[in-house]
């Protein structure tokens, strides 16, 4: 599939094929929510913690004996029916991490990539560069285009001057290609690849 390849100035230089394998790939949703609930569950801190039984301080000795008071035997006073006592089955440290097959990692990205491409919110940059970090002649050229809500992805790094300019505006982030993943891609309304992106992740995908 060709696709008109634009500038920051919103002037079309050029076009550009789109391999199918890669930009045409039918949409799933059940892939797309797999990458995503993956990516989600490793950002999970998992820190929450409760004490258990033989965490909460407090006395070992036994409440009160055992028989003649008319009440249920108690062994202690940390048990988990008591206040101030340790919880049963209560969260503890851990990670929420889980495993996905590679191949379904790949085939959730083409996913992304083609869903952007069927709702018509993919757009290929010739370059994004810029000659001085001005975050003010960014947001200009933004307005411009169009653009609130976008993700730009370039090649292998990022333009150190364009990246300075875009830290600051909200609604735009910019990746690298090896960066480039599903939740990102599904967040932003629009997707906006360079000519060197478009390549890389053709190379890495195909």
């Amino acid at each position: 599939m060709r696709c008109d390849v634009i500038s920051l100035e919103n002037k079309t230089v050029g076009k550009i094929d789109l391999d199918e394998s890669v930009f045409g790939v039918p949409v799933r949703a059940d892939i797309l929510a797999r990458a995503v609930n993956w990516q989600l569950a490793k950002r999970r801190a998992g820190t929450r913690k409760t004490k258990t039984h033989g965490e909460v301080s407090g006395s070992t000795r036994k409440p009160f004996r055992q028989k003649g008071t008319g009440r249920a035997r108690q062994g202690t006073a940390r048990a988990p029916q008591h206040r101030g006592g340790g919880v049963v089955f209560g969260p503890v440290v851990r990670s929420h991490a889980h495993g996905l097959p590679k191949k379904v990692r790949r085939l959730a990205l083409k996913t992304a990539l083609s869903a952007k491409q069927a709702d018509g919110k993919l757009v290929v940059l010739d370059s994004a560069k810029l000659k001085k970090p001005k975050t003010a002649d960014l947001v200009k050229r933004m307005e411009k285009l169009g653009w609130t809500s976008v993700l730009i992805i370039d090649g292998a790094e990022v333009d150190g001057n364009f990246a300075r300019a875009a830290a600051n505006i909200v609604g735009l982030d910019v990746l690298p290609s090896p960066g480039a993943n599903v939740y990102d891609i599904l967040r932003s309304d629009t997707l906006v690849l360079t000519k060197d992106a478009v390549g890389k992740l053709v190379e890495r995908l195909k």
